[in-house]
Formats: structure tokens, C-alpha cells, sequence
């Protein structure tokens, strides 16, 4: 009997993992609050629902159709630097098409797919909205305008749209791509990390087989050329710096004594005194060491 029980465990236990996982359908519970809004307690929510109403310009549904879309992280892995995505980028339909979405959440956290730009006289706020918290599924019916137009499907979570949950739809011949749709078109706002803080290790420059110049005799690059100056120019101010405190220094005991007693007005004149003087000293040097240098250089003269 044991034995049959441990069996039993086995066989539950291997066959677990290859059972589809379940999703809560919304459906069943959704409350019709009026206006095509449809809300339940456990997360779930329809905005903007349409199911008969043509809108302007519309004479017929053109035709029916029924998609079912996926939102998780796992989609997002063919996209670098994404964390969230639909399986599906972009959609396109004919104008006027009566359009059954059926969203399913496969994270544990909540998604939306959002259409924006719908005409507000018919879809309040201008969109059509599907909500669900997952793992879960929800759907909602809309009927498209006519016309040629591309509107944008996202989901409106914080920063889940920036992180790749962003889409296009696509009425008729549609008016254009939208910016930075994965895997569709190229982010608007590309990655830049030229003027951040992080430390970019140059590579070595690889010598060419063909040439004959040791590598050591290549041109250096201007940041090579540039580093060393900064660091001669901040070690060139640095001396200048200790030079000027050890003078500083040396001299603070004899001024101590020179204006002690002094007032401020008769320390500031003593001062200018001592200026002049260390002046008329320092000219009379320059004299004598003119004097000197041209004297030399008449007696290396040749005399006629």
C-alpha cells in the first residue's frame, strides 16, 4: 500500500509540470456599469466596448474578426533592454471590422492593452481599454472606425509601455509607423551612455599584418595626448601650492615680529614701505646684472 502511494506521488509529481497553466477568466464576472464599462471585483476591466454602434462613416461591418493576445515578460526576451512586451507587435484590419480581443496576462502582475485616438463621440475618453490582474484572461468587442489610421496599443502601468509593452494597430492601409515599437521600428530616444559616469575601457588598437611600424610608433589618440598634460598641469600647480605655504611659513615668525604692536593703518603703511624697498632692491640687482652681461660682451668684442 506504500509502495502504490509513493507511486501516486511520483506520477503527480512528474506530471505537474506539463500541465497547462490556468488562467482566471474575468468574463463571467465582469458587471456592466453602463456606457460599454465593464468591471469586476477581482481586477478586471472593459472600457469603451462596442459591439453594435457603427461608428461615422461606417455603412456595414466590413467584417468580423477575433484575435487573442499574450502580455508577459517572457515576450520581451527577444528584445534587448526590454522588460515587458505583447506576443504581437502589430495588427492590421480593414476599416469598419467588428473586433473581439481576447487579452491573456501570463504575469503575476497587472497588464492592460489600451487603443488610443478612437473618436470620442462613440468610445468615451478615446479609447478602448482591456484590464486584468494575472495570471488571467479578459476580452472586450470594439468596432473600428473607417478610414486609414495607425493607433497606438499599449498598456498604461507604469513604465510597462517604456519597458517594451507598447503596439500598433493598423486600420486599413494605416498612416505611418509609430516610434519605438519593438522588433517594428527604432527607438525614438536611443540608449546613450557617451556622457554618463561610467568608466569606458578603451580597446587596445590591434596592429595591422601588413604593416611594417612597430605598434609603439602609431599616432597616439587625443585623450593619450591629453592625460598626461592634465596630469603635468595638476602636478605643476601642486608645487606652486607647497612652495608658496613654505615661504609662507618661513616667513610668518619675522612679520609676527615686524607688526607687532602696530595698528592696522600703520601695519598696512610699514607694508608698503617694505614693498617699495624689496622693489628698488630688486631693480637695483637687475641693473647690476645688465651691467654686468654688457661689460662681458665688450671685452669679447675684437678691437680694430
Amino acid at each position: 500500500m506504500v509502495k502504490l502511494l509513493w507511486a501516486g506521488a511520483l506520477v503527480l509529481g512528474f506530471a505537474a509540470p506539463l500541465a497547462a497553466q490556468e488562467y482566471e477568466d474575468h468574463n463571467k464576472m465582469l458587471m456592466d456599469h453602463g456606457a460599454g464599462h465593464l468591471m469586476d471585483m477581482g481586477g478586471g476591466m472593459v472600457m469603451g466596448q462596442n459591439t453594435d454602434t457603427l461608428p461615422g462613416g461606417c455603412d456595414k461591418i466590413s467584417e468580423t474578426k477575433e484575435i487573442t493576445v499574450h502580455a508577459g515578460h517572457k515576450y520581451a526576451e527577444k528584445f534587448p533592454g526590454r522588460m515587458f512586451a505583447f506576443d504581437t507587435q502589430e495588427f492590421q484590419f480593414k476599416p469598419c471590422t467588428k473586433l473581439t480581443v481576447h487579452f491573456i496576462n501570463e504575469d503575476g502582475i497587472r497588464h492592460q492593452w489600451m487603443m488610443h485616438g478612437l473618436p470620442k463621440y462613440l468610445y468615451p475618453k478615446g479609447m478602448f481599454h482591456l484590464e486584468v490582474s494575472g495570471p488571467a484572461k479578459i476580452s472586450g468587442t470594439l468596432i473600428l472606425p473607417p478610414g486609414d489610421k495607425t493607433y497606438l496599443v499599449h498598456c498604461d502601468i507604469a513604465q510597462h509601455m517604456e519597458k517594451g509593452m507598447k503596439a500598433q494597430l493598423k486600420v486599413g492601409a494605416g498612416s505611418g509607423d509609430l516610434p519605438s515599437i519593438p522588433g517594428v521600428t527604432a527607438l525614438e530616444i536611443p540608449d546613450d551612455y557617451t556622457g554618463s559616469a561610467i568608466p569606458v575601457i578603451a580597446k587596445p588598437a590591434v596592429a595591422s599584418a601588413t604593416s611594417s611600424e612597430p605598434a609603439s610608433v602609431s599616432s597616439p589618440t587625443p585623450s593619450a595626448v591629453s592625460a598626461p598634460a592634465a596630469q603635468q598641469d595638476d602636478s605643476f600647480v601642486s608645487g606652486i601650492t607647497v612652495i608658496g605655504l613654505a615661504i609662507g611659513l618661513l616667513l610668518a615668525p619675522v612679520l609676527a615680529r615686524t607688526f607687532k604692536g602696530m595698528t592696522f593703518s600703520e601695519a598696512a603703511t610699514h607694508a608698503f614701505v617694505l614693498l617699495r624697498q624689496f622693489i628698488e632692491l630688486l631693480l637695483g640687482l637687475i641693473a647690476k646684472l645688465v651691467k654686468m652681461v654688457s661689460s662681458n660682451k665688450s671685452k669679447m668684442l675684437p678691437r680694430g
